[in-house]
């Protein structure tokens, strides 16, 4: 699985950004799809997952009820949209793919090691 992350930039506090991540070499319709960031000088963290059927998701404390996952999986793709942006959330965003065995439709997935596959990251700058 090749994941392709993109839409990051520069945008002022308060503002929106969308990140896109476009998987190839395979379906990931199957697959629980994760997202991570990491800041400068700070371990990788879990911001958001969702399963395969779009219908369950899980989010980090810190950006719950500021963005929203998805995924289309017509497009092998799954996003994140977020709004009312921080300078607290600036990082490079790294989207995930797992593909291990088992699943559990009850699982958020929120560690790095649940996943297998991972983009190159873009990266995200909140001014205040």
């Amino acid at each position: 699985v090749q994941l392709q992350a993109s839409g990051g930039g520069l945008v002022q506090a308060g503002g929106s950004l969308k990140l896109s991540c476009v998987a190839s070499g395979t379906s990931i319709l199957t697959n629980v799809m994760g997202w991570f960031r990491q800041a400068p000088g700070k371990e990788r963290e879990f911001v958001a997952s969702i399963n395969w059927t779009g219908y369950s998701t899980w989010y980090a404390g810190s950006v719950k009820g500021r963005f929203t996952i998805s995924r289309d999986n017509d497009k092998n793709a799954v996003y994140l949209q977020m709004n009312g942006l921080k300078p607290e959330d600036t990082a490079v965003y790294f989207c995930a793919c797992r593909t291990q065995q088992p699943y559990s439709s009850t699982a958020s997935y929120r560690r790095a090691s649940d996943y297998d596959y991972w983009g190159q990251g873009t990266k995200v700058t909140v001014s205040s």
